[in-house]
C-alpha cells in the first residue's frame, strides 16, 4: 500500500498514531510507584506498557514506510519536539489521579473508535496493528470509564475533582477531530476515516459515561491541530523528551 499512495502522508499519519501512544505512555508511566493504592499503581504501569507496545508497532511501520534506515527507537528518541505529531492533550501534566484517569478515558474513547475503523483499512499492516491494539484498548476504556463513573458519582470531593478534570481537559478534545491534508489523503486512499466523521460516535459515548458519573460536559472545545503540525507544542513536551531521550542522546546507540 505504501507504494501506491503518498508515502509522506502515510508516514505522517503513522507518526501521529505512534506519537500519541508514546507520549501518553510516558506520562502514565510517571505514576509508577506514586499511585494512590498498589492495585492502581500496577494497573497504570500495565496501561503504559500497552501504549508503548502499540508505539513500537506504529513507529516501526512509519520507519519502514519512510525508507531512510531509521527504526522505531530512532523516531522515538532522536527527534526534536517540533517533529512530534501527538495531540496536545496527551502531553499535559498528569495532575491528580482523577485528571489522569479522565485524560485516559477521553483518549481511550477516541482510540477505541479509531481502531475499530482502522480494522477496515485498505492497508494490511494498519489493519493488523489496529486488530492487535483494539483488544488492549477495549480493556483500557472499560477500566477508565468505570473509574470515572466511580469517582464522579462518589464523594463530594471526588466528584469535584472529576468535574475539575473534565473542565480542564475538554478544550483539548476537538483536536482529535480536526482534519487536514494528511487526513484527507488517508481517507481518499481508504486507509483511515475522516477524523470529523468519528465525532458523533465519540460524543455519544462520552455523554453516556458523563451522565452516569453525574458530571457536566463543558461548553465548546477547540479544533486546532496544535501538536500535529508541530507549531503549538507546549513546554510540557520538551520536559517529557528531556527525561525520555536522555540516555539515548547521552550514549548514542547504546545497547543493553
Amino acid at each position: 500500500m505504501a507504494e501506491v499512495i503518498d508515502k509522506t502522508a502515510l508516514f505522517e499519519f503513522l507518526c501521529r498514531m505512534g506519537d500519541n501512544t508514546l507520549i501518553l505512555g510516558h506520562r502514565v508511566s510517571e505514576w509508577c510507584g506514586h499511585a494512590p493504592v498498589l492495585e492502581e499503581d500496577i494497573a497504570l504501569a500495565n496501561t503504559a506498557l500497552d501504549l508503548i507496545g502499540q508505539t513500537q508497532l506504529w513507529l516501526g511501520y512509519a520507519a519502514e514506510v519512510e525508507g531512510k534506515g531509521r527504526s522505531a527507537d530512532d523516531l522515538a528518541f532522536l527527534r526534536d519536539a517540533w517533529d512530534f505529531r501527538n495531540i496536545l492533550m496527551v502531553e499535559l501534566p498528569n495532575g491528580d489521579f482523577g485528571q489522569t484517569l479522565m485524560r485516559q478515558f477521553l483518549f481511550d474513547a477516541w482510540q477505541v473508535i479509531m481502531l475499530r475503523h482502522l480494522q477496515d483499512s485498505s492497508d494490511q499492516t494498519i489493519r493488523e496493528i489496529a486488530e492487535k491494539a483494539s483488544k488492549e484498548v477495549a480493556y483500557h476504556l472499560e477500566r477508565s470509564a468505570g473509574t470515572v463513573v466511580g469517582l464522579g458519582d462518589g464523594t463530594p470531593e471526588s466528584h469535584a475533582r472529576m468535574q475539575a478534570a473534565i473542565d480542564r481537559l475538554w478544550p483539548y478534545v476537538g483536536e482529535m477531530f480536526a482534519g487536514d491534508k494528511t487526513d484527507q489523503a488517508m481517507f481518499e486512499a481508504g486507509i483511515a476515516p475522516e477524523p470529523g466523521a468519528l465525532r458523533s460516535e465519540y460524543d455519544a459515548l462520552i455523554s453516556s459515561t458523563m451522565s452516569e458519573a453525574t458530571l457536566t460536559i463543558p461548553e465548546g472545545d477547540f479544533h486546532h491541530k496544535g501538536g500535529r503540525n508541530g507549531q503549538m507544542h507546549t513546554e510540557h513536551l520538551g520536559h517529557i523528551l528531556c527525561t525520555m531521550q536522555w540516555l539515548q542522546r547521552a550514549y548514542p546507540g547504546a545497547k543493553w
